[in-house]
């Protein structure tokens, strides 16, 4: 979902800037509106942006929570790493001596 960089940016000015039309995130990105309105799609697919009517346009926002899980894991992740990187930075360091 994130592997696009242009997926990525999008989500970040969202969450930068609130909410905002297709046009909106169109205007200065440098991407077509045809392109932000499919990343738009797979972002709300993926639960992190939502759409909100208001007469004819539609102002996306960006649902930073959403990303919670994933904090979490990476933590996790990180310290089971770092953990295991000083076990063997301690074998080393008695492997020299």
């Amino acid at each position: 979902m994130f592997a696009d960089a242009s997926r990525r940016a999008i989500f970040e000015r969202l969450c930068r800037e609130g909410e905002l039309t297709v046009g909106g995130l169109t205007h200065g990105s440098g991407i077509s509106q045809p392109a932000i309105s499919k990343h738009l799609g797979v972002l709300k697919e993926g639960g992190l942006v939502e759409g909100r009517r208001a007469g004819r346009s539609t102002y996306y926002r960006a649902l930073p929570a959403r990303l919670a899980s994933l904090d979490d894991w990476t933590g996790q992740m990180r310290t089971f790493w770092e953990a295991r990187l000083d076990d063997l930075d301690d074998l080393l360091t008695r492997m020299d001596n």
